[in-house]
């Protein structure tokens, strides 16, 4: 599995790329975000690693023009306290996640392999798919369409969607979510199903507002409604 890391900070760089090439990844580094998105067109990796904060282009640039062509897992590196505000600009910019530095290399590393998980995910449950004229999932091919336009989800959106629809009548807890989706390694992630429920909606529903497929059961968790066909 290829690994692009891209960051202005040398020790930094170099530390994570010693990392992953002895857990046996083909790493490459890059300084800064330019010279990180030509790399990306020549090499394309498995998985970028970003940091945010990088002169000339930033990561979050870097990010939405890699995601106007791939749809590769993307983890955020910032140097600074993580609020919901900034998952949420990274989640529309195209991130998957978001790590905080210092970053501790074996935390790193299991989070780089949740996250390449999410991305080669199985259809699990729903080989069939799910069509109801408005909102369609194409599992063989991991694409979602919104009345009829195709929608763009990252690895962790669609394998959030996926599982919720594999429970579709049935309350997916919060813990579940974090255990299925991200991992045991997200166990003390609370604030991520909230956030990531809430782009998703953005996304996928006629009304964010009023959402009719992803609806959430006050303090326990989500639950997807399947909807008559139009």
């Amino acid at each position: 599995m290829k690994v692009l890391v891209v960051d202005d900070e040398q020790a930094i760089r170099d530390a994570l790329g010693r990392k992953l090439r002895r857990e046996g990844y083909n790493v490459f580094l890059s300084g800064s975000g330019i010279e990180g998105l030509r790399m990306f067109h020549a090499e394309r990796p498995d998985l970028v690693v970003l940091d945010i904060v990088m002169p000339e282009m930033d990561g979050l640039t870097v990010c939405q023009r890699i995601r106007e062509v791939a749809e590769t897992p993307i983890m955020m590196l910032s140097a600074n306290a993580i609020t919901e505000d900034d998952i949420v600009q990274g989640l529309h910019a195209g991130a998957d996640e978001y790590l905080i530095k210092p970053i501790r290399l074996n935390e790193f590393v299991a989070r780089i392999q949740a996250l390449l998980r999410r991305s080669q995910m199985t259809n699990g449950d729903s080989e069939s798919g799910y069509n109801d004229g408005y909102l369609r999932i194409d599992l063989q091919r991991r694409h979602v369409y919104v009345a009829g336009t195709k929608v763009h989800l990252t690895p962790t959106e669609f394998k959030l969607l996926m599982v919720l629809m594999d429970n579709s009548g049935r309350v997916v807890t919060q813990k579940e979510l974090l255990e299925q989706v991200w991992g045991p390694e997200y166990m003390d992630d609370i604030y991520y199903p909230r956030v990531y429920i809430s782009q998703l909606r953005r996304k996928v529903e006629p009304d964010a507002a009023n959402p009719t497929y992803i609806l959430t059961e006050h303090r326990v968790g989500y639950r997807f409604e399947k909807q008559p066909s139009v």
